[in-house]
């Protein structure tokens, strides 16, 4: 068994995608993962299962299209990789509020062509490193440019995005 942590894109945004987080601990403990734990409604999930990172990816966006009637991306990490991403803090000494430093986890590494292409930020500051991308927004995310830019297009790989208190906190569950 491995402990994994489930990212969910995309849910509980407004009224769309409505995935209540008892329902998906139900339905993943049904497939047979263990230990099963969310943190807050944006699909957060800590868990212990056999399945390699594929795997598990494919399981988790089965369940909830069998459990809820919809596709969500879901990314993948193991407690350890989420572990190495806290440790890395590549903006921990510029990124004063844990709240406008957001980590992005890609499903896969992007293209190095890319991330070199990527324009200079005027405000905040960002970093890809591997298959993350750390995005510090002192001005807020919908008021500094950098958090504007559709980086999904940009890096050519869709993500999901944690806060820095969401993603410490997540990766303290996955170390229990």
């Amino acid at each position: 068994m491995t402990r994994s942590v489930v990212l969910l894109r995309g849910i509980n945004l407004g009224r769309a995608r409505q995935v209540g987080m008892a329902e998906l601990r139900e339905a993943l403990t049904a497939r047979g993962h263990e230990g099963v734990r969310t943190h807050l409604r944006s699909g957060n999930v800590v868990l212990d299962s056999p399945l390699d990172e594929a795997a598990l990816t494919r399981d988790v966006e089965e369940a909830v299209r069998a459990r809820f009637g919809f596709d969500v991306p879901v990314v993948v990490r193991t407690g350890a990789e989420l572990a190495a991403v806290v440790a890395a803090d590549p903006l921990g000494a510029v990124a004063t509020d844990p709240a406008r430093y957001l980590v992005t986890f890609l499903p896969r590494e992007p293209d190095p062509e890319r991330v070199a292409a990527l324009p200079a930020a005027d405000a905040g500051e960002y970093r890809v490193l591997g298959r993350e991308l750390f995005l510090w927004l002192p001005d807020g995310v919908t008021t500094t440019p950098v958090g504007a830019w559709d980086w999904d297009r940009l890096l050519g790989v869709p993500g999901t995005a944690r806060n820095w208190n969401t993603v410490r906190k997540v990766a303290a569950l996955a170390a229990v």
